[in-house]
Parts: C-alpha cells; sequence; structure tokens
C-alpha cells in the first residue's frame, strides 16, 4: 500500500502556479503568491512562538484568504491551527484556548465578539499586517512532514456535550483531498467553492484540500449565503462545491428559475444533507451530489451508492456494524443501535489532551462513533439519532432522527428538532421544536390526525409537546443545538402545544 500523502506534498506543485489561485470577493491571488503569504505568516508566527512550546496557534476567523495562508503557514512549518468553535463564549472559549495549549489566538474584526477578553491579534490592525510584510522576503521552505505529523486541532461542535479538541493529521486531510479529487475527475482547470467554515472538518479535508489535490483554484467566501451561491458558482465558474447540514435545503429556498441549471457546477460532495434535497438540488443545478455520511473524528464513513433507498446512509461497510448500546451485541433488523467500527480506530486520531474521551471512544478496542442506526434486510443503513438524542421513553429507547423524518413530512414543516424533557412518571417525554412554512398556522387537531396517520410512527414516539419556533438554534456549521433545547423544556420563550394521543 502506498503511503499516505501529506499537506506539504499538495501544496509543493503548486509554488510557481501564476495562472490558478484563490478568488475572494473582488480579488483575486495565484498560488505562487499564496503560498508566498503563507510563507511570510509562518515567519511571522515563528517570531512571536516560544520553541519550547507546542506551536498551538488559535484561528478564529471567516474564510478569507488569510485563514487559507495560515493553513499554508501550517503545512510548509508545522505550526497547529486549532479552529476554535465560535459557540462558545467567554470563559468556555478560554478553557478550550488553554486546553488546546494556544500560544496566540489569531481573530479578525467580525469574528472577535465571542473572545470577549481574552487576549488575541486583531489580523485585520494595520500592526499585524506591517509585522507580516516585514517578513514578505520569508523563503519558501517546507517541512519534512509525515503523514502521521499533527496538521490541525479542530474542536467537535459541542451539540450534545462540551466540545472536544479532535487531532487531524497531515495524512488524514492530504489523502481527503486526493479521495475527492480522483472521486470526482477534478483537476487544473477546476474551480473549488468553499463556503463552509474553515475551522470545521468538512471544509478543510472535502474543501480546502480538495482545491490543493486538484491544482485548480479556489473561491473563498466569508459565509455561507443561500441566495449568493448560485451568482457566486456563475461569477467565477465553480466546479465543485462542498457542503455541511442544511445548506441545500437554504438553497432549494431560494426562488426558482428556469435557467437554474445553467451553470459551471459539476459535483458536490458533503454530509448530513435531506435525502429529498439531493435529489432535488442535483436535478435542479444540473450537477452530481454525493453525500456522504461521517464525522470529525474520521472513525467511521458510510457512502450512499447508487441503488441506496431513500433515507437510507448507504449500505453497512464490512467493517462497520450497529450494535446495541449495553450489550455490544449485533442489532438484529430494525432495531437501533449504536454504530461501531469493529476493526479498529479508522481515521480517528484521538482528542488532544483528553485520555477519558479516548479511551471512551475506543473501549474494548473498537470505535464508537456515539451515532444511532438501524439496518433493513438488504443492509442498507438508517440514521437514527445520536447517542446523547436518546430518549428512553417508559422503558424503551427511542432514537430521534426517525421522528425527525416523519414530521418532516408535513407539508407545513419547514424545520424540526425532536428532543427528551424528563419526565418522572415514564422516563423521557418526547418533544418536537418545529418551524411553519411562511404564512402556515399550526392547529393540534389536524397533527395529531397527521401523526395518526403515518405508518412508521410508534404510540412512543408521538410528540408529547410541540414548540412553534421562528428560528431553531445552530452552530455555524448549522448543527442544531440540541442540549440548548432540551434545557429550555416546556418553559421555554415559544409558544407550547401539547399533542398526546
Amino acid at each position: 500500500m502506498d503511503p499516505l500523502p501529506t499537506v506539504v506534498d499538495l501544496l509543493r506543485p503548486l509554488v510557481d502556479v501564476d495562472d490558478r489561485g484563490v478568488y475572494f470577493e473582488d480579488s483575486y491571488v495565484n498560488w505562487r503568491d499564496h503560498l508566498r503569504h503563507g510563507a511570510a505568516i509562518a515567519a511571522t508566527l515563528r517570531a512571536r512562538l516560544d520553541p519550547d512550546r507546542p506551536p498551538h496557534v488559535g484561528v478564529l476567523l471567516e474564510n478569507t484568504p488569510f485563514f487559507s495562508a495560515v493553513l499554508v503557514a501550517a503545512g510548509m512549518s508545522g505550526i497547529v491551527p486549532v479552529g476554535l468553535n465560535p459557540v462558545r463564549r467567554g470563559a468556555a472559549l478560554q478553557l478550550d484556548i488553554d486546553h488546546a495549549d494556544c500560544q496566540l489566538v489569531l481573530a479578525d474584526t467580525n469574528s472577535a465578539a465571542p473572545l470577549g477578553d481574552t487576549e488575541h491579534i486583531n489580523v485585520d490592525s494595520t500592526a499585524w499586517r506591517d509585522e507580516v510584510t516585514a517578513h514578505r522576503d520569508a523563503p519558501l521552505q517546507f517541512q519534512s512532514a509525515s503523514a502521521d505529523d499533527l496538521f490541525m486541532l479542530i474542536y467537535t461542535s459541542g451539540t450534545s456535550g462540551d466540545p472536544k479538541a479532535v487531532m487531524c493529521s497531515h495524512g488524514k486531510v492530504a489523502i481527503a483531498g486526493v479521495t475527492m479529487t480522483d472521486r470526482f475527475g477534478l483537476g487544473p482547470s477546476d474551480v473549488c467553492y468553499a463556503s463552509m467554515p474553515l475551522f470545521h472538518s468538512n471544509a478543510v479535508l472535502v474543501g480546502w484540500a480538495v482545491a490543493l489535490a486538484c491544482r485548480g483554484s479556489m473561491v473563498l467566501r466569508r459565509k455561507f449565503s443561500a441566495s449568493g451561491f448560485l451568482p457566486d458558482v456563475r461569477r467565477y465558474g465553480a466546479t465543485y462545491a462542498n457542503y455541511v447540514g442544511k445548506p441545500l435545503s437554504y438553497v432549494l429556498a431560494q426562488p426558482e428559475r428556469p435557467d437554474d441549471a445553467d451553470n459551471p457546477l459539476r459535483a458536490v460532495y458533503g454530509n448530513e444533507g435531506a435525502p429529498a434535497d439531493i435529489d432535488r438540488f442535483a436535478t435542479r443545478f444540473g450537477c452530481r451530489v454525493i453525500d456522504g455520511f461521517g464525522s470529525t473524528e474520521g472513525g467511521i464513513a458510510i457512502g450512499r451508492t447508487p441503488d441506496t433507498p431513500v433515507g437510507a446512509l448507504g449500505p453497512l461497510p464490512d467493517e462497520v456494524q450497529i450494535v446495541d448500546v449495553d450489550t455490544g451485541e449485533p442489532c438484529p433488523v430494525g432495531v437501533v443501535g449504536e454504530l461501531v467500527n469493529v476493526t479498529g480506530a479508522g481515521r480517528f486520531e484521538g482528542y488532544y489532551k483528553n485520555p477519558e474521551a479516548n479511551a471512551q471512544r475506543m473501549a474494548g478496542g473498537i470505535y464508537h462513533s456515539g451515532d444511532l442506526a438501524y439496518r433493513d434486510e438488504a443492509g442498507y443503513a438508517y440514521f437514527a439519532g445520536r447517542l446523547g438524542d436518546w430518549l428512553r421513553v417508559d422503558g424503551e429507547n427511542l432514537g430521534t432522527a426517525p421522528i425527525e423524518r416523519v414530521l418532516a413530512r408535513h407539508p407545513d414543516v419547514m424545520e424540526v428538532a425532536v428532543y427528551a424533557v424528563p419526565d418522572p412518571a415514564v422516563g423521557d417525554q418526547v418533544m418536537a421544536a418545529l418551524v411553519l412554512a411562511t404564512g402556515a398556522e399550526f392547529d393540534a387537531d389536524k397533527f395529531r390526525a397527521f401523526l395518526a396517520e403515518q405508518p412508521d410512527l410508534g404510540p412512543k414516539q408521538w410528540p408529547a409537546y410541540v414548540r412553534l419556533s421562528t428560528g431553531l438554534p445552530r452552530t455555524a456549521t448549522f448543527k442544531i443545538l440540541k442540549r440548548q433545547l432540551s434545557a429550555e423544556g416546556v418553559d421555554c420563550a415559544d409558544p407550547v402545544i401539547p399533542i398526546h394521543r
């Protein structure tokens, strides 16, 4: 087996490329000059960092060429960027910074608010720009990196607990870029559109790294915009894009035009897209869309195949099983259990300075994803929620995702999140937060009638309460913060309607 490539291997061929590069708003810089910028940043940071401490630098930045140049600097020099979670604030964010051994924190003006009084460098300041400019003649030197060397720390989204710093090696990042390039047949003429936040694994592995691996060009957008997506694709000639979570839904919600398919986009890859949205997006915009299942940790990957049923993640790979969360025994068809990698860690490389979490993740020598699923007779897996979302209603364990899929069928429901609220009599009650379509009014009796008509909704899966919201709390990567909803419970600011059978 060939050794895994490194980020250095992806960067070296770009040193003299001057006819492709990075597009951002009204600016453009070729790869040669972008790498020179990265070298200047590396030299600037090295002058500030204590060589006797880990060379870790926190980053709280929008998707700008500077952020990309920091990643370039990391590949060249061995400096380790730490992607900080902007959902965190104040003291909690400081804990993350301290835990990851960040010597410095880089933030731009638009992203610095969560830091509060935490000391940081404003990369938009004249002083910082002058400091980098002073190193503009820094030589383009590449470290001697191996695939196992640490490239970046990326904090998990923290939707169901405190974020953990996932270690991402050179090999993990580089092979993702190479794999996507090969999968979609990308090359120097392609333009990769990166609007997902670069502090997250999706954007780094299947966005930024793909642009490097295919040796084409890259478009950066500060933040994802549904209304700006198609105009950007046309303006910059984007042929490839990545996503995580709800962006496909948001783009599809834009007014439809007869010329939507008249665009250069060829391929889109992401995670957690709604099955119906994947097909609609591909048809409407005339491109190929592939949705994979995985996580920042990388211990399990499931890919959809052309014959994957609607709603399924894809066929279970040989190394992945669904097991009972209590006994560890394989689950029968249709029974919800945890997805595990029975062969080992997969691409999970550990949490930084967190032996307890590492031991929990790798209990028994197998990788525990914390994701719930069930399988059908043909071996296709269906997502059933997170282990932290697990509901125990009257002695029965329930996953949230199957309930959410049923509720999402209602014609007036635009978004839905299902979560537990404690009940001393039955353990948990099922609660659903709904975002209705514009102009729709909620009728409890009609909603009960809808639920009664659903053949795959059991009596214990019925929502006991419905919360009517104008929007659901989300992370910067569009994941719903269910622990916030659950903590607010029935006594929240939104209207709550009892929906007992």
